[in-house]
């Protein structure tokens, strides 16, 4: 009989893709036993955004996750985490001593596999983990990241007549072989083709697959997300075409932004005469409990649409409905691509899962992505130009190098295009106003673009024609500073928490510095509190702002001043770094002059064109 590997994603990707991130170690410790018998190939736990979640909302401990799912679950399920290559859990480069530490705490805290690709697809950034994987016992399994070139404006009249053309495609079927076989030449153990946006339609994966499966050695794991409607059609496409190992999540935290539902492969691969190896007993227990915890994370949910309850093992399929399950089965054999996505519908639709979101079909572009800028656009209060930012994607991501649309390279283009949309509505040149992280993605510092950006474009951005890449000789390690408060004990105690101050600055920082100071003493907490409101009280109201002011041009953070008092402006001068849309953006003075005074304070919270330098 044929077999198939299942990876389950409940617990990170399906929770992160439905939940934000918000499951509690509690939550998780309730279903763990079941896990233990569901006897998955390998369960998704960490990674992603679990790490920085688990400090930022729940308090919680990322290296004590890892360590109880270990220990709950045993080796009876590989343990798998997402990485991004160089960049780790986090967007920054690391050094290789970094890494390596990394590597190695994450295995000897239960990590079996570590998923890892780079968001530019650019291999020399997944060279490092790759080998310190490998090298303390790890399996690296390799991702490419899947995705689609831009939907360029039609061309005139008048340009075909000047013979202008637009670009030719790069994401071909033969790009993402090249980039598997230099992961392969690296010592993959594994192969995953990562659809990280649901993009991919089943004639193009099950192409893919077959390609993959005729030209490398290592297993080929696929994994997507169900937003644009493609997900179960393709997973079902990819199995016909022979992958090893597809990623699922369980029912009650399956289909829309998440992947689709194991209880639907499990169907199909009966049918099929695949076996999965995966005892569905253990699976319905499972389902009941995240069906409870569903309800818990209510105010988290982002589809709020609980599909109509299913156990493969004792619901009878309605007569119609078994018929649709062969009617996919048999479109899939064929490539029938329509009559596949047809009947993957239908079941869908009778199981209650959420419809296609054919904006982000049609877009193409990541659910994520998009659902971002338009809460960046309704915090701006200008929802009226999305048309025109959505418009200047393909423009803002062809000058930058033609990145592949995946954390954190969707979120800079995304937020570089609503920058550029501000800066037409308000009669600027593009690109006026931009984010350091474009800044640094234009001059080389995240690798290698597919497509090499213009030099003169990068002159403009970053003020260098040549590509500059990130230096990790410069790097240096974050403070770990003695908290006199909390006892005279270190921020971080051990080498665990120095890699999440490393990783997470500001969000360890705050994580660890409350872990310590509630470890030192409860009354510390009180007397602080007690010492902030006697402060409060003896705050003296601010004089009236007289002379000119920078103004903040975006709502955000403040993360650093570039002056203090007393200090010389030029006119263009940046004086500010204000964090918007999880972008630091630069804000210069309009105006020449003296600082009079400081109008907020760093870590402040402010609103657009709040005073934040006052001149003289």
């Amino acid at each position: 009989m044929k077999t198939l590997k299942i990876r389950d994603l409940t617990l990170r990707d399906g929770q992160q893709s439905a939940f934000a991130t918000r499951m509690t170690q509690a939550q998780i410790d309730r279903v763990l036993p079941f896990y233990k018998d569901a006897k998955f190939y390998a369960m998704e736990v960490w990674g992603g955004a679990v790490p920085d979640s688990v400090m930022r909302y729940l308090g919680e401990s990322p290296w004590d996750r890892l360590e109880k799912i270990k220990a709950a679950v045993g080796d009876v399920s590989k343990l798998t985490a997402l990485s991004r290559g160089r960049n780790l859990f986090g967007y920054s480069p690391y050094t290789d001593e970094i890494i390596k530490g990394f590597c190695r705490l994450s295995i000897q805290s239960g990590l079996d596999i570590m998923r890892i690709f780079d968001a530019l697809n650019d291999v020399d950034n997944i060279r490092s983990t790759v080998k310190y994987v490998k090298e303390f016992g790890g399996i690296a399994d390799c991702a490419v990241c899947y995705t689609v070139d831009p939907k360029y404006p039609p061309l005139s009249f008048w340009d075909k007549l000047r013979g202008k053309k637009n670009p030719a495609p790069v994401f071909t079927d033969a790009y993402f072989l090249d980039k598997a076989k230099q992961m392969s030449d690296l010592g993959a153990d594994m192969i995953t083709i990562k659809d990280m946006s649901g993009l991919i339609p089943p004639k193009r994966v099950y192409g893919l697959v077959k390609l993959f499966k005729q030209n490398l050695p290592q297993p080929i794991d696929f994994h997507t997300h169900c937003t644009p409607g493609y997900g179960l059609a393709s997973v079902l496409s990819a199995i016909v075409a022979g992958a090893d190992v597809v990623d699922t999540n369980i029912w009650n935290f399956a289909g829309g932004p998440a992947a689709p539902a194991v209880e639907l492969i499990y169907i199909f691969c009966k049918k099929l005469g695949i076996e999965i190896g995966v005892d569905m007993a253990a699976v319905a227990k499972i389902n009941a409990e995240l069906l409870n915890i569903r309800k818990e994370l209510e105010a988290y949910d982002a589809v709020k649409q609980i599909p109509v309850p299913f156990n493969p093992l004792v619901d009878q399929l309605p007569a119609e409905i078994d018929a649709t399950f062969d009617r996919a089965i048999q479109a899939a054999q064929n490539q029938d691509e329509e009559a596949l996505l047809e009947a993957c519908h239908q079941i869908e639709a009778h199981f209650g899962f959420p419809k296609p979101n054919l904006l982000v079909q049609k877009a193409e572009i990541p659910g994520g992505m998009y659902t971002n800028m338009v809460a960046q656009l309704k915090q701006l209060k200008n929802e009226e130009i999305l048309p025109q930012a959505m418009e200047l994607i393909p423009r803002v991501r062809l000058d930058a190098g033609l990145p592949p649309l995946v954390t954190p390279t969707s979120q800079i283009v995304g937020a570089q295009a609503v920058n550029c949309a501000i800066d037409l509505k308000n009669g600027k040149p593009m690109y006026t106003n931009k984010s350091v992280q474009f800044v640094n993605l234009v001059k080389g510092e995240y690798g290698h673009t597919p497509v090499k950006v213009n030099p003169e474009f990068r002159l403009q951005i970053a003020g260098t024609r040549e590509e500059v890449p990130y230096d990790t000789s410069k790097y240096q390690m974050q403070p770990n500073p003695v908290l006199e408060q909390c006892g005279g004990v270190k921020l971080a105690a051990n080498e665990k928490e120095e890699l999440l101050l490393e990783l997470f600055p500001l969000v360890a920082k705050d994580f660890l510095t409350k872990t310590k100071c509630d470890a030192y003493a409860a009354q510390q907490a009180e007397e602080a509190a007690k010492k902030a409101a006697e402060q409060k009280e003896e705050e003296v109201a601010v004089e009236p702002i007289t002379g000119p002011t920078v103004n903040a041009p975006l709502p955000g953070k403040i993360l650093e001043f570039l002056v203090k008092p007393g200090d010389k402006v030029a006119l263009h001068q940046d004086v500010v770094v204000l964090e918007a849309m999880k972008m630091e953006n630069n804000i210069p003075s309009d105006y020449a002059g003296t600082v009079k005074r400081l109008l907020v304070k760093e870590g402040e919270n402010v609103p657009v064109d709040a005073p934040l330098v006052e001149l003289e």
